[in-house]
């Protein structure tokens, strides 16, 4: 959402106090229409961001390995020149990848069409030797490097780039054809809006988005059960669901702006998903700056909420938590070890305990902890929150909860994917408060969801860890978990990694 106007955008402090009708915000089942096309997208697909990096990498690659292979052939495997000749094809190279990203030809649209971005793509990587040829004629070491050297990389760099997007343009038309590549959106609201809208969408060259289907609080007779060939799969509520089962990018509200009120109370209940939330501004009247938009092809939309720690963030946050989740296990093994003894001889049963909790999207996983109860009086399901001298915890159990070392297996769900090193901790699936789900004491609750869970995380560092014994506390956690999910970066998750031993200290709230 950067670079875009931010007074036309809803806060998600806006919409969580937001005082909205909730007879529709109880869990609704899905009808068998909707569920059986919830299934047929549950999927993940490619991210057309991540398809285009990676193909910047390739290019790069691809121009000066040509490059490289010019130079061995016609002067010899590192004879002359040995590093100056490599590194000037790797500037080369990454010059003409900047000066392509600079022209968008890196958009999807332009790397389905390779033969009508010829002209441009040629003059782009003329524009590149003509750079270089400055730049060594300002340094006076033109004489040093071979003019027909350059020049044959010119002709072959270019064969080579070209006859690759060919290949590569054939590729993203099968992976579209095969619905492996694609934004998969969901139409919120009904009516002539929404036609206009999906024709609008539908007429896009190269479009990359999959209308998966329409949902609306509206009854038949003010919204079709059919707009423009797609069905309407249900209400609003409904559609909550269906984003869990189906793997959707993004949700589209099909409603004017001007109904301000209307369009908080669903951003209300949409705001807890991980997509980005759109609002169609095709036929609305009012006329923002142009950088206020974002597009689907010519249709402009207004960004509410984006989907955080996306594409290449969550490639980066990925990378982060496997190197820091071997760093912890090879640290911490000599504890886990002694840890694993200590268990087997103070109570009988198995040394680790398995728990399901709510991880990303409000699926459920298992999570890995040292066992700390007897196991004949084991909670797995959470409903009794442990307290001050709970009889139920071994005297090893004891020790180990109050120092937080039964967390530590969790290192290895981070390496396996479960859940990150750093996030929301994931809480019980059946966790109370005084006979309450937390989710029925937090408005909101699931929006903690939007991304992976964590093995310590903001709120445990901020003083709210352990035992979650009144509501006050859950809400304050749950508005923790919110503000780093809206924050978030690596230097942020750094930061929170290496408080977390110093914070553990404090031992006051942890039994």
């Amino acid at each position: 959402m950067s670079g875009h106007d931010p007074t036309h955008r809803f806060s998600s402090e806006a919409v969580r106090k937001f005082e909205a009708p909730d007879s529709n915000d109880k869990a609704v089942g899905l009808n068998e229409v909707a569920r059986n096309v919830a299934a047929q997208y549950h999927r993940d697909t490619m991210s057309p961001v991540m398809v285009s990096g990676v193909w910047r990498i390739v290019e790069f690659a691809v121009l000066f390995l040509s490059g490289l292979a010019v130079y061995c052939l016609y002067l010899g495997a590192f004879t002359h020149l040995a590093w100056q000749y490599p590194l000037v094809l790797a500037i080369g190279s990454l010059l003409a990848v900047t000066l392509l990203e600079l022209s968008d030809c890196y958009q999807i649209s332009a790397l389905l069409r390779p033969v009508a971005s010829f002209p441009r793509m040629l003059a782009l990587w003329a524009g590149t030797f003509a750079l270089m040829a400055l730049t060594g004629f300002i340094l006076k070491i033109t004489e040093d490097y071979s003019r027909l050297l350059f020049g044959i990389w010119f002709v072959v760099g270019f064969l080579f780039l070209f006859a690759t997007r060919l290949i590569f343009a054939r590729l993203l038309r099968r992976w579209a054809r095969d619905g492996r590549m694609e934004r998969r959106a969901v139409i919120v609201g009904g009516g002539e809006a929404t036609e206009q809208l999906i024709r609008s969408v539908e007429k896009q060259p190269y479009n990359d988005i999959r209308i998966c289907g329409i949902f609306d609080d509206r009854d038949n007779k003010r919204s079709p059960a059919i707009i423009a060939g797609y069905p309407k799969l249900g209400t609003v509520s409904e559609l909550i669901e269906f984003a869990r089962i189906a793997s959707i990018d993004m949700l589209i509200v099909s409603l004017p702006i001007t109904a301000e009120r209307r369009v908080l109370q669903l951003l209300k209940k949409l705001w807890v998903l991980p997509v980005d939330i759109r609002l169609s501004a095709h036929s609305s009247a009012l006329q923002f700056r142009p950088r206020s938009y974002s597009y689907i092809g010519a249709v402009p939309m207004l960004d509410v909420f984006d989907k955080p720690i996306n594409d290449w963030d969550s490639v980066a946050k990925r990378t982060f938590d496997i190197v820091f989740s071997l760093i912890g296990i090879l640290v911490f093994s000599p504890i886990m070890l002694a840890t694993a003894v200590a268990i087997k001889l103070d109570s009988k049963g198995p040394v680790l305990f398995k728990q399901k909790r709510h991880g990303f999207n409000n699926e459920v996983i298992e999570v890995y902890k040292f066992r700390s109860m007897y196991t004949d009086q084991a909670d797995p399901t959470a409903k009794k929150t442990v307290t001050r001298n709970d009889p139920r915890v071994t005297r090893v159990g004891r020790f180990i909860r109050k120092a937080s070392i039964d967390e530590l297996p969790q290192f290895f769900n981070a390496l396996l994917g479960s859940l990150s090193l750093v996030g929301p901790r994931p809480h019980a699936v059946a966790a109370q408060s005084h006979n309450l789900l937390y989710n029925e004491v937090v408005d909101g609750y699931f929006a903690r969801h939007k991304v992976k869970p964590g093995v310590t995380g903001w709120a445990q560092i901020n003083g709210w860890r352990g035992e979650m014994d009144t509501n006050e506390k859950i809400r304050m956690r749950t508005e923790y978990d919110l503000f780093y999910i809206e924050n978030w970066s690596l230097l942020f998750d750094l930061k929170i990694l290496l408080l977390t031993p110093i914070r553990l200290l404090d031992t006051e709230n942890a039994y």
